[in-house]
């Protein structure tokens, strides 16, 4: 087979092709999901999880840990379909314990029928949770990754909460990194949360130094919303393009809250954005030219399904947990994914 051909069949059996102004769009979902506590059975030692033991307060069992998967699993595989039948090209997830969860996962059917891969490393948060990335080997080719640890800054040393997984490759032969972040609980006070948003500016500014032609995205669990300090001060992600400076982010879920009124998580009768993907200058450049001569933002949405929401009582159309009320659900998780799509002219 002529090699040009391989490679244009290899392209369109993972990306859907999209029509703009006459041409044919090589189209990538890139998503992000925190998971809700995907824990296995077992005692990992230096970690607080022994709610998710069978003796422990959730009596988390085998039975429980494998639905949770299969759950999982479905959602995961379903993301990106919208435009992608052949689902999303990068997952950033939030709330793993370990590399045998991820493991267990990838083994799943529909996870290993579209050969996933992951990259997660073990961190110090103390309740065992991590951030890990999932990736489709055939849209998204991984060239190095490593993590960034979060710093206390103000000299705290006895806490610990999760780093911030950089993982670094080639879409759709472009460069690019991505920044999987799950910042401080709102249970911590917003400069806590804002320590995160500086460090990834930091982190963000010496890779864009190194390599401006870098395509760069920070995603993740923010606990905060897009126009919290964390983000639209510390991170400079910004609302809109226009107002983008050097080395600043453009934040579409900000007027997705803001001016949509729709959310990833619901609190008190209201709504929460905190799972955002952000997309650094590179990505916006051709957002309005629509040249797409290198891989640029095209559409971005809340992923829903029926069985991601409530279906009666009093939290109807809110995300199914895991457990509620001390009582298993079945659930999925308490967020809901968030997906953008970005698109390259073939």
């Amino acid at each position: 087979m002529n090699k040009l051909l391989f490679t244009l069949l290899c392209v369109l059996s993972i990306s859907s092709v999209s029509f703009a102004q006459g041409r044919k769009l090589q189209t990538h979902a890139v998503c992000f999901y925190n998971l809700e506590n995907l824990f296995d059975t077992q005692h990992d030692k230096g970690k607080n999880d022994y709610d998710f033991l069978p003796n422990g307060s959730y009596h988390w069992d085998t039975n429980k840990y494998e639905n949770k998967l299969a759950n999982m699993a479905q959602a995961l595989c379903d993301l990106g379909t919208d435009k992608c039948p052949y689902g999303a090209s990068i997952i950033g997830v939030s709330e793993v314990e370990n590399d045998h969860v991820m493991d267990d996962l990838m083994a799943q059917p529909n996870m290993k029928k579209r050969g996933y891969r992951y990259v997660h490393i073990e961190g110090p948060d103390r309740r065992g949770v991590d951030c890990a990335l999932i990736y489709n080997p055939k849209a998204f080719k991984l060239t190095k990754y490593f993590d960034k640890h979060y710093v206390y800054e103000n000299g705290d040393t006895t806490r610990h909460t999760r780093p911030f997984l950089c993982v670094q490759g080639l879409l759709a032969g472009d460069k690019l990194t991505v920044i999987v972040c799950h910042w401080p609980s709102r249970g911590a006070d917003d400069i806590f949360r804002q320590y995160g948003g500086r460090q990834v500016r930091a982190l963000t500014d010496s890779i864009h130094a190194a390599d401006p032609e870098q395509h760069i995205i920070v995603m993740g669990d923010m606990n905060d919303d897009p126009d919290n300090a964390s983000m639209a001060e510390c991170l400079k992600a910004r609302r809109e393009i226009k107002d983008m400076g050097p080395g600043d982010f453009y934040n579409p879920w900000w007027n997705v809250l803001r001016n949509k009124g729709k959310g990833t998580l619901s609190y008190q009768g209201g709504w929460n954005l905190f799972d955002q993907i952000v997309l650094n200058n590179r990505l916006m450049e051709q957002y309005k030219s629509k040249e797409y001569t290198h891989l640029t933002l095209y559409g971005y949405h809340i992923f829903t399904r029926p069985y991601l929401l409530q279906s009666e009582g009093k939290y109807k159309n809110t995300p199914k947990r895991t457990t509620s009320g001390g009582v298993w659900q079945n659930g999925y998780s308490d967020h809901l994914p968030t997906v953008t799509y970005l698109v390259k002219a073939l």
